[in-house]
């Protein structure tokens, strides 16, 4: 065996080694499985005993308490994370893979929770040991062996079982299945081959005796993987171009891997590893095996075709089954027996004393009532006319029955007649008329009084009548309204005539008066002044 230190290294290492047992028995808790550990991974160069290993499992079987397992997972770790000696790492990285391989599953469960919170307990990438040449080969070792390790727990995650100590089960696996846990087991074989010794390491007996626990674990993973490949040559000519291409790379792996694995075992052969163990014998597939496979894969259907392939057939499979099967009327529903009609009584309403139930007349009709009673409507030509009156009735009734008859024909008459301003011919004539009349009459005042000043109130000087209805005489009155207007129009008629005739009479007189000197004409002015006044007030009385 090539040594690994000198004496005086062997001798820091064994005082402490002393030492730590020495502060476990006063001041640790556990001290029965502090002590077991040190004694398990210290300092010499050499296997642990079999009697230290012991008592550390025991620390960690199912009948002691989980506080104990989980002391324990802390206390390797803590102890490979504090040293520099490629022993004390190597013997401890040793004992976790013996407890992987032989305690209860829950110092496996144990383990991988820990490594959850502390994913850096087998992360030695950076461990050296550079106190000699030998201990740089075996620092080399160590560093690959904790890779494996590691390898192995995050396969446990993947496939859900231990390789090493469960059924294996890659060979009913579908094709999902198969596609993801065949890199899982390829990964942990490559993890594997990587634990071959190279130079000094070779001979070192802790690293063979470690070697040959990863040895008898390839035959294992080889024989997972095995199943999985026959397992994936069945599938393989039904996957889809994707799987395909993928399944292809997994097999070219495989392939690889199991050159590889035979030279390994040469390797262990020849430093006498797995003495009495029979590796397995790997043969290789023809070459025209995988030639069809790269054929396979250049002419696969992607998965985009096979699903429209698959959508086709299953119309015209829905199509032809639908004209070969009969169209045969479903048949009649049962009519449900009618219900007994049950009779209600009609419960008495309450006498409604306030007339809160009575219907609310609609605004609307009344509105419209009101606009068809307001509405002027001409009369046909055709229409019947009423009598005209007579001489003999008086002027009173004539104009009191206009009120209430229908409108006669001179209603059209009267109505063409008027002017702008509410004015029409007659009542322009009276005007004019009127306005002649003042004229004459202060000329004669004039004639008989020449020192009695003339008021300027002839028609030029009158200030023309401003109209203040002037914009509405454009839209048609009411028919009421037109029949009261006609008949105060008659009246005032006949006022006018009435006062023209008396003012004629006066005049008559009047000229009479001047041509006999004798007689006074005031008298007669007075005369008809007080005729006037009383025809004045019959005129009213007749109203």
């Amino acid at each position: 065996m090539a040594g690994g230190g000198t004496g005086i290294r062997k001798y820091v290492g064994a005082l402490k080694d002393t030492t730590t047992v020495s502060i476990a028995k006063v001041n640790s808790d556990y001290k029965e499985l502090d002590i077991a550990i040190v004694k398990a991974t210290n300092h010499v160069e050499r296997p642990a005993k079999e009697k230290y290993i012991r008592d550390l499992f025991y620390h960690l079987s199912p009948g002691r308490p989980r506080a104990d397992v989980a002391y324990c997972i802390r206390a390797l770790g803590r102890r490979l994370s504090k040293t520099r000696n490629w022993a004390v790492a190597l013997k401890t990285l040793v004992v976790i893979h013996r407890a992987l391989r032989e305690v209860d599953p829950t110092f496996r469960d144990e383990f991988i929770s820990y490594g959850r919170t502390s994913s850096h307990m087998l992360h030695l990438s950076y461990f050296k040991d550079d106190s000699s040449a030998e201990a740089w080969d075996y620092s080399a070792w160590v560093r690959n062996y904790a890779l494996y390790l590691e390898e192995r727990i995050e396969s446990f995650r993947v496939l859900n079982y231990d390789v090493e100590k469960d059924p294996l089960r890659t060979r009913d696996l579908d094709t999902i299945g198969l596609l993801e846990q065949l890199p899982a087991l390829q990964q942990l074989l490559f993890r594997l081959l990587d634990c071959q010794p190279q130079g000094s390491s070779s001979y070192n007996i802790i690293i063979q005796h470690a070697l040959s626990m990863v040895a008898l674990e390839s035959v294992r993973i080889q024989t997972a993987i095995n199943d999985a490949i026959l397992n994936l040559v069945d599938k393989f000519f039904e996957m889809q171009r994707d799987d395909a291409i993928t399944a292809l790379d997994m097999y070219k792996r495989a392939i690889s891997q199991a050159e590889q694995l035979s030279e390994f075992y040469e390797v262990c052969k020849s430093i006498h590893i797995g003495r009495g163990e029979r590796f397995l014998k790997i043969e290789q597939p023809p070459a025209s095996f995988l030639a069809t496979m790269e054929e396979y894969v250049s002419n696969a259907p992607l998965a985009s075709t096979i699903h429209r392939n698959q959508a086709v057939l299953a119309i015209e499979y829905n199509t032809k089954s639908e004209a070969e099967e009969p169209s045969t009327p479903p048949p009649p529903a049962p009519v449900p027996e009618p219900e007994p009609v049950k009779e209600v009584t009609p419960a008495a309403e309450p006498t409604d004393l306030l007339g809160m139930n009575e219907s609310t007349p609609d605004t609307s009709e009344i509105d419209q009532k009101n606009a068809s009673a307001l509405a002027i409507v001409q009369q046909a030509d055709n229409a019947p006319k009423a009598p005209a009156p007579t001489s003999t009735e008086s002027v009173a009734t004539s104009w009191e029955l206009a009120l209430f008859t229908a409108p006669s024909s001179n209603e059209n008459a009267v109505t063409s007649s008027k002017l702008a301003g509410g004015l029409d011919l007659l009542t322009l004539d009276s005007l004019y008329n009127e306005a002649h009349r003042q004229a004459q009459h202060a000329q004669q005042n004039a004639s008989q009084n020449p020192w009695e000043t003339v008021p300027a109130s002839g028609p030029m000087m009158q200030q023309p009548m401003y109209d203040p209805f002037y914009a509405s005489n454009s839209i048609a009155a009411a028919r009421n309204v037109q029949m009261v207007a006609m008949a105060q129009q008659q009246h005032a008629f006949m006022l006018q005539q009435e006062q023209q005739r008396q003012m004629m009479m006066m005049m008559a007189q009047q000229q009479q008066a001047s041509s006999n000197p004798f007689v006074d004409p005031y008298m007669h002015a007075g005369a008809g002044m007080q005729l006037h006044a009383s025809n004045a007030y019959t005129g009213t009385g007749m109203m």
